[in-house]
């Protein structure tokens, strides 16, 4: 059995061989029966994904694709604005909001002519790294359905992983696509901050969060990754710079003669599993036999990220959900005697518990007389950690690292929330820098038969760089539809 990538779709239906409908309902149909295991998803399109895919089949039957890949269903992360359709961030206090706009991304996959089939479930506002702080229930992993699939974006790496959909978007705002991919064994891709827009994605922490592709194949994140970057005068922070042809250029790099930074901090230290440091340990020496040259280097400032990243980012958190307080959409509390206590009792009653959590700890952060003590220091740490991936990125082309220090876990085995925190102490420091990285399958835990993956990082805007190389790591290694997991229709 294979699970078709969204090019070998976008093949198929440009030769005629298919149909966007037939498509759609494959795939709806094999929503329907994994689902109940997997729950990858919040609100499944039915419906309306059927009707654009007659919209497409109607625009192939006269030449008029929108791309080409007119027709071929994505799934979105829950947390991207769309509209006349429910939008949750996996929330009770987004319950029942529809947004009456699309956000960016959105409106260039439909413009694109592709099938938006479904919102797949996160961590509650992208807060997590186990998809367990959902308030709809949690996302199970395809591998083994005991197990959970990383966070935030689990349920867009559900639903690649186990056949639901051909390719997905999820954000990025510490580590929440790429941690998942590792997890599910697909690709996961955390562009540049600035490449694709903010627009429309429900803020977490805003000087973090980045949209990416999450498929799964190097090449389809390529053709994804395209569809959705370029320069958004609706998002002051994206880039108004050229956005290259990736899966074009995808295939003109070579390994050989490219420098590749080993950072010590990210290959040493407690808590690594043995059986991830095995396979990433394998992934390094791939690289070398394919021309790369490994150059031992150190990240000093790596061993202050966690405490950074959950000063800088719970801090932007506070700041950004402020505005749900029951007073203009979302949920409100009733029988409230006064605004304060409609104010307090929505916000109590519809958030969860880790959101809560992590509102307290970045309004103490930055409330006064504490200020200077966690966020401004939290910001010169920022800057220190930016310092140590230019240098490393000085010696080298590229850096390598593993994506996540464990595999997949049982349910409610990471009750403690520093331990879930820890979960990320590979993939978050990247963002703290802004710079793009990528996490691919690298192979399996021999005891469980897991997946495992490895992170490549390059510096901003060089997403070709990035893509050239893990392309022909993907080619040498040949894990992608090796096996597959059980869960797959």
């Amino acid at each position: 059995m294979h699970l078709p990538t969204a090019h070998e779709l976008s093949e198929q239906l440009n030769r005629g061989e298919t149909t966007s409908v037939k498509l759609t309902q494959q795939y709806l149909e094999k929503i329907e029966r994994t689902e109940p295991r997997l729950h990858s998803f919040i609100t499944v399109l039915g419906h309306e994904a059927l009707a654009a895919a007659e919209a497409s089949d109607r625009r192939r039957a006269y030449e008029l694709p929108k791309s080409p890949f007119d027709g071929v269903p994505v799934a979105v992360k829950d947390n991207m604005i769309t509209k006349g359709t429910k939008t949750t961030c996996a929330s009770r206090i987004l319950d029942n909001f529809v947004p009456p706009y699309n956000g960016t991304v959105v409106q260039k996959l439909q413009d694109a002519g592709m099938i938006v089939i479904g919102k797949a479930n996160l961590d509650e506002f992208a807060m997590g790294s186990s998809t367990e702080n959902s308030a709809f229930g949690r996302s199970n992993n395809p591998w083994n359905t005991d197990l959970v699939p990383g966070g935030s974006s689990g349920g867009s790496a559900t639903c690649v992983a186990g056949g639901q959909v051909p390719w997905s978007l999820g954000s990025d705002t510490g580590g929440s696509i790429r941690q998942p991919a590792a997890l599910c064994g697909i690709v996961g891709m955390k562009p540049t901050y600035g490449r694709v827009s903010r627009y429309g994605l429900v803020a977490f922490a805003s000087s973090l969060d980045q949209i990416g592709p999450m498929t799964l194949d190097v090449e389809d994140t390529a053709h994804l990754l395209k569809m959705i970057s370029g320069y958004d005068t609706k998002d002051s922070t994206s880039a108004n710079l050229p956005v290259p042809d990736y899966a074009e250029e995808m295939r003109k790099g070579s390994l050989r003669g490219k420098k590749v930074a080993r950072p010590k901090e990210f290959f040493t230290g407690e808590g690594m599993d043995a059986g991830v440091a095995r396979v990433v340990d394998a992934a390094v020496e791939k690289l070398a036999s394919l021309g790369a040259e490994i150059v031992d280097v150190s990240m000093p400032h790596l061993k202050y990220s966690i405490s950074c990243y959950y000063l800088v980012a719970t801090a932007e958190c506070s700041s950004n959900l402020a505005r749900y307080d029951g007073a203009q959409y979302g949920y409100r509390t009733e029988g409230a005697k006064n605004i304060v206590e409609m104010f307090s009792k929505s916000r109590a009653e519809g958030f969860g518990a880790e959101v809560k959590r992590r509102i307290m700890m970045g309004t103490h952060a930055l409330s006064a007389g504490y200020y200077d003590a966690y966020y401004s220091k939290a910001l010169k740490i920022r800057t220190l950690l930016k310092q140590d991936y230019d240098a490393a990125l000085k010696q080298a082309d590229l850096i390598v690292a593993p994506t996540s220090p464990i595999p997949a876990f049982p349910a409610g085995a990471k009750a403690d929330p520093m331990s879930m925190y820890l979960c990320d102490i590979f993939t978050l420091s990247l963002n703290l820098a802004g710079y793009c990285g990528i996490s691919l399958p690298a192979g399996f835990t021999a005891n469980e038969g897991l997946p495992v993956g490895v992170q490549l990082f390059a510096g901003a805007f060089e997403e070709v760089k990035l893509l050239q190389a893990s392309y022909e790591f993907e080619k040498a290694l040949g894990v992608v539809g090796s096996r597959l997991p059980a869960v797959v229709g």
